[in-house]
């Protein structure tokens, strides 16, 4: 069959067969964009902030807790001078009748010049104290799990040694364990804070890559896809994003704290690190600190995929 313009052909049923690489083939959410490398960042400063947060956490409580262990074990006798009375006779009455009680390890009286060693740091060195009441103080030594009867001890201390006095540090385990536990309290705050600052960027985000392909979307939409097939996408993209981000964070993190380990060593024995190590430990976060950063990681992946699904369904909701 033909015309003046020349033979026909019979393209018969079938359609000429598109080559898949000619198709269509853009994504629901773009695989990179500023947006996405910009939340990527966010993630990962959240990330980081977060694991220096929750390790600064564990090393305060356990240094608390270390410090609480080692003033529990120990109570502290106070022998003050009186008229009329030995000092040196009631220390060692003092002493003695400290190691008849049960449960006590050891009792270590301090001697007139240990005594006065302790107030140097105050009054200086090179002063004559001979003159001045300055108590004899007596370390007496708790073995663990023994839990002496202490208003009995002061009872029998104040019948047998006048001017005598017992302290168990109690008041000073209670504000120990009171800052600890206003630490913890301040870092899990700090965490949510963050947690919901990722959140928010997460939303921004989602919101922005659906504006960027809103009319594939609202193609998708119209014939038939699901929402949770849209949501499903923007899920897995920002899964992703969130397990990068909260990789580089979460990496980072571990390098500072194994470099901070490192560093303690190297100074452990001088009176700077003897000085950083009582207050802050050995700036390890042990084994159990860097399964928590490597949780916090997975957490912040599940949280920020989870907020991109639901701001999707949302947003679709909004258009049906």
């Amino acid at each position: 069959m033909s015309d003046e313009h020349g033979p026909l052909v019979d393209l018969g049923t079938e359609r000429p067969q598109v080559p898949a690489r000619a198709r269509n083939m853009s994504p629901i959410v773009p695989r990179a964009s500023i947006s996405g490398r910009a939340l990527v960042a966010v993630v990962a400063i959240m990330t980081f902030l977060a694991s220096i947060t929750t390790g600064a956490v564990l090393l305060v409580s356990a240094s608390a807790a270390e410090w609480q262990s080692e003033v529990a074990s120990e109570i502290t006798m106070q022998v003050r001078p009186q008229t009329g009375r030995d000092l040196e006779r009631d220390v060692t009455a003092a002493a003695e009748a400290m190691r008849t009680q049960p449960g006590i390890v050891q009792v270590k009286p301090f001697t007139k010049d240990e005594s006065a060693k302790l107030l140097e740091p105050w009054l200086g060195s090179g002063l004559t104290l001979d003159e001045l009441p300055v108590p004899r103080l007596i370390v007496v030594k708790i073995a663990a799990g023994a839990a002496p009867d202490i208003p009995q001890l002061r009872r029998t201390l104040a019948e047998q040694i006048p001017g005598a006095s017992l302290d168990d540090h109690r008041g000073f385990i209670d504000r120990m364990r009171t800052m600890a536990g206003t630490a913890v309290a301040a870092g899990i705050c700090i965490l949510l804070l963050m947690l919901a600052a990722t959140m928010l960027s997460v939303t921004f985000a989602t919101r922005g890559a659906m504006a960027t392909n809103r009319p594939v979307i609202e193609v998708l939409h119209f014939v038939g896809a699901r929402n949770r097939f849209i949501a499903g996408h923007f899920q897995r993209h920002f899964l992703v994003l969130g397990l990068q981000g909260g990789a580089i964070g979460g990496g980072a993190a571990i390098v500072l704290f194994a470099l901070a380990s490192l560093i303690s060593r190297w100074f452990a024995g001088t009176a700077g690190g003897v000085q950083t190590e009582a207050m802050f430990g050995s700036f390890s976060i042990g084994f159990e600190g860097y399964v928590a950063v490597l949780v916090q990681v997975v957490l912040i992946a599940v949280v920020t995929a989870w907020t991109s699904r639901h701001t999707v369904k949302r947003t679709l909701q909004s258009i049906d």
